[in-house]
């Protein structure tokens, strides 16, 4: 398990007037390489593609392209994975690996999405009960404005959808960096208090370049 190594990355802010390019650092691309193997590398590099070249578009063709790239990865369970019970992986950490469970599709679809400039307030890292597979599961959602009905990015699957075609996913709480809801039904719910409560996304905060957490701050 190589997670130390990768958790702690170097990037510049995301191609923008007045901006460096995104980049990861060479440092990290070596780890990676060295690691996991040539691919590791080549998915890092792709995942710096996408979001220098990405921001062009609406916010819904970003959503398509964010959501494709990252569905190619491979499912593998935390206990397999990273010998831990449950662990959110970095994209960094995710990529290089080359596989993650349900929570690390999500949030690097998140991270991915922030850099290329989707306000934070569109997005919410949702968690949800899957009722095929009987089980806990997360996804990412999209409100296009306040009180919209969210577009859904799965890595069950490929399609982008309303919550409201989604009747295989029952809400239970979502979050992001401005806080913490209750989803009695479908939508965002009832305000509960701040992330701060979920020690795992603090975490993986503590692990995670600044320029990602705030990209728009980086200008």
């Amino acid at each position: 398990m190589v997670v130390s190594c990768l958790a702690l990355l170097i990037l510049a802010p995301a191609l923008l007037p007045g901006k460096q390019p995104f980049t990861i650092d060479r440092q990290i691309l070596q780890k990676a390489e060295k690691s996991y193997g040539p691919g590791a590398r080549n998915r890092l590099l792709a995942w710096q593609r996408l979001i220098r070249e990405g921001n062009l578009g609406t916010e819904r063709e970003k959503l398509e392209r964010v959501n494709r790239f990252f569905n190619r990865m491979h499912f593998i369970d935390d206990t397999i994975h990273w010998r831990q019970e449950d662990y959110w992986a970095t994209p960094v950490e995710f990529l290089a690996s080359n596989g993650g469970d349900c929570e690390d599709f999500a949030l690097a679809k998140y991270f991915t999405l922030r850099a290329l400039d989707v306000p934070e307030d569109r997005l919410y890292l949702t968690y949800v009960k899957a009722i095929r597979l009987n089980r806990a599961h997360m996804v990412l959602a999209y409100y296009p404005e306040p009180g919209a009905v969210p577009l859904v990015l799965d890595n069950l699957t490929g399609a982008i959808e309303p919550a409201s075609k989604r009747t295989d996913l029952v809400p239970v709480y979502s979050f992001n960096g401005k806080g913490l809801w209750l989803a009695k039904q479908r939508g965002r719910g009832r305000k509960v208090g701040g992330s701060d409560r979920l020690s795992r996304w603090q975490q993986l905060l503590a692990r995670m370049p600044d320029t990602l957490i705030r990209p728009n701050h980086a200008r």
